[in-house]
């Protein structure tokens, strides 16, 4: 291999890239969109719930068990209304997603020491959100209970019993339960992927439709020169945009990094490597740029976005699928992301998706070297 031969492609690409800035743009200012995007808007965090309280009782009693609603940060208190059909129109119009209805006997039973039954309404267009929504509720009705039955057994003059258990939740790797931490880190692989397939799915093919890879074909540049020099510009935006990643991840979203950088820095190279190999071949196929960009978001980014563990838990996706997800290097990227940015693993936790990269690695550039002919066509 002549190191000049493949210098003089690598500037060639260098100075292309600086006269195109919508490719330029698209590498500075895509993963910085996507960061906040997905840093603010994009939340599986519940919140904030708007509530309104059907209140048939009025007495103390119920007053106080809207209190604990009310005064929790899970909730937003919208106000009393009069009537079920007051609140199936609040909730049809989106204005509140949850309604608490209580009976007029409500403090009576209570104070006899009865279940006091009551409703909960909830909007369950999303279902994930109802599901959150009915846990923070019966989190709160238990603790009301507890609380009544305590006070009951203190009032015949008995003494509290002590519970058997006691149950001390401690949660590692992200404490605050924050959906940022998950979304961040994998947001990283996503980014490499776009950079990686898309812009270096363009790079054959825009030679074929400008007419220079004839001239290129009269050189006496190889193939591994040629594939390598056209790698090598990307390569470095890649790497440009990896830290800009890990910079706003850190300073803007304060996701922790509890891992060595210098990890991360190294096996993002390898899985680099693997992504422009891809947009290589992708590039090395197709026949136009417009079928480049389809195939490269077909073949790149959604499974990154979809089968890599980025959005959608893996294990519980049907079986058929989970077998693709071993055929794909975001798999095994963002489960490298997530572990060195939230639990500091090494290399020795590692080491198998590690050498998953680096054996696909090296298969796409052979792929890629072989679906290029220098020759035309």
């Amino acid at each position: 291999m002549n190191l000049s031969r493949t210098w003089a492609i690598a500037r060639k690409e260098f100075i292309h890239i600086y006269r195109d800035p919508r490719s330029l743009g698209l590498v500075i200012l895509m993963p910085a969109l996507l960061m906040l995007l997905f840093g603010y808007a994009v939340t599986l965090d519940v919140k904030k719930v708007k509530m309104a309280v059907l209140n048939y009782d009025g007495a103390q009693e119920s007053l106080s068990f809207i209190h604990r609603f009310t005064g929790s940060p899970y909730f937003d208190f919208f106000g009393f209304v009069q009537n079920e059909r007051e609140m199936r129109r609040l909730i049809d119009e989106g204005a509140i997603k949850m309604g608490l209805v209580l009976r007029h006997d409500f403090s009576r039973t209570v104070k006899a020491g009865k279940k006091a039954p009551v409703q909960v309404v909830l909007d369950g267009s999303d279902s994930n959100t109802a599901n959150i929504i009915l846990s923070y509720v019966q989190a709160v009705v238990r603790d009301y209970t507890q609380e009544k039955t305590f006070l009951k057994i203190e009032r015949m003059g008995r003494k509290r019993p002590e519970p058997p258990l006691e149950g001390r939740t401690r949660i590692w790797f992200n404490e605050e339960l924050e959906s940022k931490n998950y979304f961040i880190p994998g947001l990283v692989a996503v980014i490499i992927s776009i950079i990686g397939v898309l812009l270096t799915g363009q790079v054959v093919v825009r030679e074929w439709e400008k007419g220079t890879m004839e001239l290129l074909i009269s050189t006496p540049v190889r193939k591994a020169e040629l594939i390598i020099g056209k790698l090598f510009p990307y390569f470095f935006l890649g790497l440009l945009d990896l830290s800009l990643a890990v910079l706003m991840g850190r300073l803007v979203f304060q996701v922790p990094l509890r891992g060595s950088v210098l990890l991360l820095l190294i096996l993002s190279c390898v899985y680099l490597i693997v992504a422009l190999a891809m947009g290589l071949t992708i590039s090395a196929i197709a026949g136009t740029q417009l079928f480049a960009n389809q195939m490269a978001m077909i073949i790149g980014f959604l499974p990154t976005f979809l089968l890599s563990g980025f959005t959608f838990v893996i294990s519980n996706m049907p079986f058929w699928l989970q077998v693709i997800t071993y055929g794909i290097a975001p798999r095994y990227y963002v489960t490298i992301v997530k572990e060195i940015f939230l639990k500091g693993s090494d290399l020795s936790f590692l080491w198998r998706e590690t050498l998953v990269l680096v054996g696909m690695g090296l298969l796409g550039l052979v792929v890629a070297t072989r679906s290029f002919k220098k020759e035309l066509r």
